[in-house]
């Protein structure tokens, strides 16, 4: 019954943070059996990135619950957060790196800003289904993999040379 709910939760906030926190072991628990069966590193990330977007559709009120309402800081879906689904996202970005894939920087801030590009994919899949995306996997996988794939360029002379502008913020050529 509803009132016996309280018996194993303080109130209802409680009971929202155990439910997000099983959303995102489930989460993990996928992103990580798609990255299993990956090659390579990157296509390990992109994985990763393609399965939180699918697991979000799949998945739609527990995903607005979980990942589009305040968040609190020291909730037990923040502490799932940094220690499920995003560390091992985080893992990959840094396996990149290790690898020379991915210039050197701050690891949680790059995979943060992949993170990012998922999350965003996802939102407008579940709050505004009717856009004009196509097929929804090819464009997921679309801008996923060019997400992956610049940062990779980045740094490297590539996007930066081509735009005119430093990985700083400065222009190289004001012509």
């Amino acid at each position: 019954t509803p009132p016996s709910i309280y018996l194993h939760f303080a109130d209802k906030d409680a009971l929202l943070d155990a439910v997000c926190g099983r959303y995102f072991e489930r989460l993990d628990e996928v992103m990580q059996q798609v990255a299993a069966e990956q090659p390579t590193t990157i296509d390990r990330l992109r994985a990763q990135g393609l399965a939180y977007v699918r697991f979000a559709r799949q998945n739609p009120e527990l995903y607005r619950i979980a990942m589009m309402s305040e968040g609190h800081p020291d909730s037990d879906v923040d502490q799932a957060l940094n220690t499920a689904a995003f560390v091992h996202m985080r893992d990959s970005v840094q396996a990149l790196m290790d690898e020379g894939g991915y210039p050197a920087g701050d690891v949680t801030v790059t995979a943060l800003g992949l993170w990012t590009v998922a999350h965003g994919l996802a939102a407008l899949f579940i709050s505004r289904p009717y856009l004009p995306f196509g097929d929804v996997e090819e464009f997921a996988d679309r801008v996923l993999s060019a997400a992956c794939l610049g940062g990779m360029v980045r740094g490297r002379g590539g996007l930066d040379a081509i735009s005119g502008w430093s990985s700083d913020g400065k222009v190289l050529n004001d012509d």
